[in-house]
C-alpha cells in the first residue's frame, strides 16, 4: 500500500524563449495511459504547425508505465530529458508535452537537453506539485455536552473536521491520515473518558499543498 505520493494539482501551461525558439510546456495529472495519450494527442492537434511536440508521461503509483518520444529531435535530446524531470521530482500519474517552434538557431545536443529539461520544469511548476495522502474519515458519536471540548481537542491536535451532524447525538467526521488512525482513536477515547462511539468511514486519497488539505 502506498500511503502518499506526489503528483500535479491541475493542468499547467507555461512558455519560454531559448535562442529564438519558443518552448511551450503543458502538464496534466492523469490516472490512466488512455488519459495520457488523449492529452498528448490534444496538444499535438493544437500545435499541428509546431516543429516538435515532445511528450513524456508516467502512469501508476509505482510508475509502472513510462513513455516518451523525441518527435523528430535527435535521439535522447528531448523525450528522455522531459521524462527524467518527472522522475527526478518523484511524480506519479503525470503527462507533459513540450512544444517547440524553431527560431532559426540550432541548440546542439547539450542545448536541446537543457531546453527540454527547462520546458518540463516550467510545466510542472505551472501545474503545482501536491502530495496525495491516504486518509480515513472517522466518525465520533458523542453527547452534546462534550462537543466544545472535543472540537477543541481535535483542532489543537492538528486534525481537520470534515463535517458535524446534529441528531440525538453529535456525529463528528474527521479526516485522519490512515497511518495515524489508531493513534487518533486512542486520543478520542482519552478526550471523552471513553464516552464515545468510534466508526471507520470511507478511505480515500486527498490532496495536500504545503501540508494542508485542499479541494
Amino acid at each position: 500500500m502506498i500511503y502518499e505520493y506526489k503528483t500535479l494539482h491541475n493542468y499547467g501551461e507555461n512558455e519560454i524563449i531559448i535562442e529564438k525558439s519558443k518552448f511551450i510546456s503543458y502538464s496534466m495529472p492523469i490516472n490512466t495511459e488512455e488519459e495520457a495519450i488523449q492529452f498528448v494527442e490534444k496538444i499535438k492537434a493544437k500545435h499541428k504547425d509546431a516543429t516538435h511536440n515532445v511528450p513524456a508521461y508516467v502512469v501508476g503509483l509505482n510508475n509502472e508505465i513510462q513513455r516518451y518520444s523525441d518527435d523528430g529531435e535527435p535521439s535522447g535530446t528531448a523525450g528522455i530529458p522531459v521524462l527524467e524531470v518527472i522522475k527526478k521530482e518523484d511524480l506519479r500519474n503525470v503527462a507533459i508535452v513540450v512544444t517547440r517552434y524553431f527560431g532559426g538557431v540550432k541548440l546542439g545536443t547539450g542545448g536541446l537537453v537543457r531546453a527540454y529539461t527547462t520546458g518540463a520544469k516550467i510545466g510542472i511548476e505551472a501545474g503545482k506539485i501536491i502530495v496525495k495522502k491516504y486518509y480515513q474519515t472517522i466518525k465520533i458519536k458523542i453527547d452534546y455536552n462534550l462537543l466544545g471540548k472535543i472540537q477543541n481537542d481535535i483542532i489543537q491536535s492538528g486534525y481537520l473536521i470534515k463535517e458535524i451532524l446534529y441528531t440525538e447525538t453529535v456525529d463528528i467526521f474527521i479526516y485522519i491520515p490512515y497511518k495515524e488512525k489508531d493513534i487518533f482513536k486512542a486520543k478520542a477515547i482519552e478526550w471523552t473518558n471513553a464516552r464515545c462511539n468510534i466508526i471507520d468511514c470511507e478511505e480515500e486519497y486527498l490532496s495536500e499543498l504545503d501540508g494542508k488539505i485542499i479541494p
